[in-house]
């Protein structure tokens, strides 16, 4: 047995997991987002208020920090700009001026920015550790081999690639390579009707029901028209025949927050809230939308709510930072918006990005040092690059 009372040397290097768990390391290779990490911990202390606000004054012109909407409101005060993840990547291009793009969202969303913005700029993320579930469900290895699969097959010529935004720079680039578009929330219906212009099938990723719900609730497919590839499975747990018959090519993947409403959650709510509008995201199950009154994107809600009459009650299936926030700032105008499941659940790698991980990133790029900088490889940025030029042309 080792003799546990020998002395150790004090020069100790933090281990791969100490790193990952500061904040200064990313596990590309995990499957983020899956758990609900319960309540939020109580508001910053507000010396980090201060300290933020600083740091922030110190750099003047030269930041310019992005704030998702599924932000938690200590970060969102100051974010010089809110919007979704595209939104915000084209509003980073648009200030030139800005050497330091301060990104509080998640990792595929910060390497967006940088393949939008100048080589000048220098886009940061808070924390390295801020992932996004569903964009992990794709790798590049795993698109590759499903490539491989559908040459096998012999369609894979049939085929037209579209990504949603919610996925790596890698899997943009391999869009990008094949002749594919990116698309949002608030645009697949678009760039799928492009992508069936190019060829007669489309291989939809990461994000299987806003393919799904796109296909069938927007362009009037069945289900029958889609099947499910499944990476963990060979050839995807699809015949031959199954893959030469579809017309959409769904990625087994999905939102680890949307993907929990259910047909339950609004059989509910409308029990509990007579009168009650349902809206949902299109990332929720085809089930879940079909169920639902509204459906749109995180800007749809939002514009939906606003346009929405006093008095109106309203069910909110989207991550639920966001909901509160519509919640308060439409209390006033007696609109009722409460959150659609009853089990509340936030986005746990979105609220990685808190308070002191902006406080540290913003008082270290004040004192000339660079940390946590997010870069896109240059053959990899060419090729997204495209692909994201491809949807904007749609527009």
């Amino acid at each position: 047995m080792r003799d546990v009372t020998t002395a150790q040397p004090l020069d100790v290097q933090p281990s791969p997991l100490a790193l990952l768990l500061l904040g200064r390391e990313a596990d590309p290779k995990s499957e983020r987002g899956v758990e609900c990490p319960g309540d939020l911990p109580s508001p910053s202390d507000p010396d980090l208020v201060e300290r933020a606000r600083a740091a922030k004054e110190k750099l003047g012109d030269k930041v310019f920090v992005l704030g998702h909407h599924y932000q938690r409101d200590e970060v969102i005060q100051f974010a010089d700009v809110t919007g979704d993840s595209f939104k915000l990547a084209r509003d980073a291009a648009a200030r030139p001026e800005a050497e330091y793009i301060v990104f509080c969202g998640v990792h595929f969303m910060a390497e967006s920015a940088d393949i939008l913005t100048s080589d000048d700029q220098k886009v940061v993320l808070p924390d390295l550790a801020a992932g996004c579930s569903m964009a992990d469900m794709a790798t590049a290895e795993q698109v590759a081999e499903c490539w491989d699969v559908l040459t096998e097959a012999g369609v894979a010529e049939q085929v037209v690639p579209v990504s949603y935004m919610n996925s790596s720079a890698d899997i943009k680039a391999f869009t990008g390579r094949h002749g594919g578009t990116i698309c949002t929330s608030s645009n697949a219906k678009t760039a799928l009707e492009w992508a069936f212009e190019q060829g007669e099938k489309v291989l939809f990723l990461p994000d299987q029901h806003l393919g799904r719900n796109t296909a069938v609730r927007d362009m009037g497919m069945t289900l029958e028209d889609c099947v499910l590839y499944n990476p963990h499975k060979p050839g995807g747990g699809l015949t031959t025949e199954e893959l030469r018959a579809a017309k959409m090519i769904l990625w087994r993947g999905h939102c680890s927050v949307h993907g929990r409403f259910s047909v339950e959650s609004v059989n509910d709510v409308r029990a509990r809230i007579p009168g009650v509008n349902v809206l949902v995201h299109p990332e929720c199950k085809h089930e879940v939308v079909a169920a639902a009154d509204y459906v749109g994107s995180t800007e749809y809600i939002i514009k939906a709510l606003e346009a929405a009459p006093a008095g109106s009650k309203w069910a909110i299936g989207t991550e639920l930072n966001l909901v509160r926030r519509l919640a308060d700032r439409f209390a006033a105008e007696d609109k009722e918006i409460v959150f659609l499941d009853r089990t509340v659940c936030f986005c746990s790698t979105m609220n990685r990005i808190d308070l002191p991980h902006l406080v540290w990133t913003l008082e270290s790029l004040a004192e000339g040092n660079l940390i946590n900088r997010i870069e896109v490889a240059p053959e990899t940025e060419k090729y997204a690059k495209l692909a994201l030029e491809r949807m904007l042309a749609l527009a």
